[in-house]
């Protein structure tokens, strides 16, 4: 007769698994949602949760803001405040900003002068990042260095040297002046971002293109170029609502109403003693609308160059 003996397990410890290959402890398998369910239904989750709607709010109160008072009327404004709903729909603070300040004017000049700069300060960029990063320029931690001491300057200490040498050569009041000077700053950041990710560039895929017969300038666009194309992307966008948003430099540069942009009109809208807070928000409001529509449209390109980078 025989006698079959049925080994006896306690969880957790008989069943560990084997080191030959064998089958994780059912303990091992339920430890890991069991921290990942404390994890998202603990206090934590809640606490990150209220942190993030709370700065949601304050992001979108201004524009929410600024949307509640386009459509009231200057008499409701001034009786009611700026946080109270509009008693009507007035849409005329929008006629006149439009028809006062020749918008779809300023809205030309604005995207002739942005998108130049972004596609000039990004070519200029990748040409310079692909001397320094990979030519392999002599002082090129200085220059790099000198790029970004560039970029950090303030405008303020720049625009009289600026306002000087346009009058000399007769840039003064040209969109052409505006977009030098943006382009050089813009493509100092570029030239110091790209330079950095050229420095750690695989060698070996360098010399292999070499290998083959390529030159210099069938490397850099026909291997550089592909390969850091995410980058330039996310650069090209950037530039674009910088170069939108900047003020000053336009406000000095900039003084004919045919060569203004869209920043500077809507600040004509104020004057020293007079601001009229209906027709303002009305002409920020339709001033901020390309530059979303802009972010909307290259979103998705943005989000794939920004997550290439993390990849890489």
């Amino acid at each position: 007769m025989s006698v079959i003996v049925t080994p006896t397990t306690t969880p957790g410890a008989s069943n560990a698994a084997d080191p030959a290959g064998g089958s994780p402890t059912p303990g091992a398998v339920s430890a890991a949602p069991a921290v990942r369910s404390r994890f998202t239904r603990g206090p934590g989750r809640w606490v990150v949760l209220v942190l993030v709607t709370v700065t949601a709010l304050a992001v979108i109160a201004p524009f929410l803001l600024m949307l509640l008072n386009a459509f009231k009327s200057p008499s409701d404004y001034s009786t009611n405040g700026p946080l109270s709903l509009p008693t009507e729909f007035y849409t005329e603070g929008l006629t006149t900003y439009w028809n006062q300040v020749d918008y779809p004017q300023k809205l030309l000049n604005s995207i002739v002068i942005s998108g130049t700069v972004a596609v000039a300060a990004t070519v200029i960029s990748l040409l310079n990042a692909f001397a320094l990063g990979i030519g392999r320029v002599k002082g090129r931690v200085w220059i790099v260095g000198l790029f970004l001491l560039a970029n950090m300057l303030p405008q303020e200490a720049l625009v009289y040297p600026l306002y000087f040498f346009a009058k000399q050569v007769g840039l003064y009041n040209t969109q052409l002046s505006v977009i030098i000077i943006f382009t050089v700053i813009q493509s100092a950041f570029g030239t110091y971002l790209l330079s950095s990710v050229l420095t750690t560039f695989p060698r070996s895929v360098l010399e292999a293109a070499r290998l083959d017969g390529a030159s210099r300038w069938q490397v850099l666009w026909r291997v550089i170029f592909p390969i850091t194309r995410p980058t330039l992307s996310v650069l090209v966008i950037f530039f674009f609502i910088w170069t939108w948003n900047e003020f000053f430099i336009p406000l000095v540069m900039l003084i004919s109403n045919s060569t203004q942009t869209v920043p500077v009109a809507l600040a004509t809208l104020q004057g020293d003693r007079l601001m009229d807070a209906p027709t303002t928000n009305a002409g920020a409001l339709i001033s901020l609308i390309p530059c979303v529509i802009f972010f909307l449209i290259f979103q998705r390109t943005l989000t794939r160059g920004v997550m290439a980078g993390a990849e890489k």
